[in-house]
């Protein structure tokens, strides 16, 4: 019964010096061996041999990009508001013997100068300015912790600001402002449109105005063309068929009744040439009356003739 306690006592001891002789470091990660409480040396990734109860394996760091996200900080800028301004971190463990040595806390120390040059740096700025320079206020947080971090083994990659809150009463006012500016943008751009199409209007109806004159212009000098030509066949035409005076005066008093119509002439002028047309009418009545029944009297052709007159002031 002694024998197997014993060799079940040294199994069991076996098994523990194996498990503390042969350590495995996982891929991206690296340990820090100390032998009898001093620095070694450094294990990558890969199986490694210790020496049972003198080497000792500190717990193991983690080589990957790691992101921490540091709690708002109150800051005040140049103009005197207290913003709160978030921030995150990138960073990379570059030397993990001096990132084990060389600080006790990295992450607490890295958050501390982070706020303490994130107020150097906002302090420099205005509200507006801070809003709007994200970029520069990153570039130089990141050229401080970097210098600061490299004696620490500890590599900073990038540095973001998540938001920037200023006061609520501060933003209600920024709101207000830039609600104004976009109403003042909107009339400016309203205006422009209002202009514009006044301008185009008045130029179209300048264009339809000429176009139309000039229309008109071309019809009223179509319309004078051809009455100028219609003028000159009636004048070709009668004096290519000679009439006699007789026809002529037969015509000028069919004219006549025309000039009177119209609801608008009130008064019929009789023109000095009537009696001039009238006589030539009753001379040609006489010539026809002479040429059917002979000679008449001249008492016939008077009555004949005052007959006409009293026919054409009484129609």
């Amino acid at each position: 019964m002694v024998g197997v306690i014993v060799a079940a006592v040294v199994v069991i001891f076996l098994v523990i010096l194996f498990a503390r002789t042969i350590r495995i470091v996982p891929q991206a990660r690296a340990g820090i061996v100390e032998r009898l409480g001093q620095y070694s040396r450094t294990l990558g990734p890969g199986p490694a041999i210790l020496v049972p109860f003198v080497d000792r394996l500190r717990p193991l760091i983690d080589l990957r990009e790691q992101v921490v996200s540091f709690p708002p900080q109150p800051v005040i800028t140049e103009d005197n508001l207290v913003v709160n301004i978030d921030t995150v971190l990138y960073f990379t463990v570059n030397d993990a013997r001096s990132a084990t040595y060389e600080v006790a806390n990295p992450l607490q120390a890295i958050e501390q100068i982070t706020v303490t040059t994130l107020r150097n740096v906002i302090g420099s700025l205005t509200l507006e300015q801070a809003l709007t320079s994200r970029d520069h206020i990153n570039a130089q947080l990141r050229g401080v912790l970097d210098e600061a971090t490299n004696k620490w083994g500890i590599r900073v990659n990038r540095v973001e600001i998540k938001s920037i809150d200023p006061p609520p009463t501060i933003q209600e006012a920024m709101e207000k402002q830039m609600r104004a500016e976009r109403d003042r943008r909107a009339a400016i751009l309203t205006a422009e449109g209002v202009k514009q199409s006044a301008i185009l209007t008045a130029e179209g109806q300048q264009r339809a105005a000429i176009l139309t004159a000039e229309g008109e212009k071309q019809a009223a000098v179509l319309r004078a063309d051809g009455e100028a030509q219609a003028i000159q066949r009636v004048f070709d035409a009668v004096h290519a068929a000679n009439p006699d005076p007789q026809l002529l005066s037969y015509q000028y008093l069919q004219m006549l009744p025309r000039l009177a119509q119209g609801s608008a002439n009130k008064v019929f002028v009789i023109p000095s040439e009537f009696s001039q047309a009238v006589s030539g009418l009753g001379n040609m009545f006489s010539s026809v009356s002479n040429a059917s029944n002979g000679d008449q009297p001249a008492e016939t052709q008077g009555e004949v003739t005052e007959a006409a007159s009293d026919e054409t002031h009484n129609p």
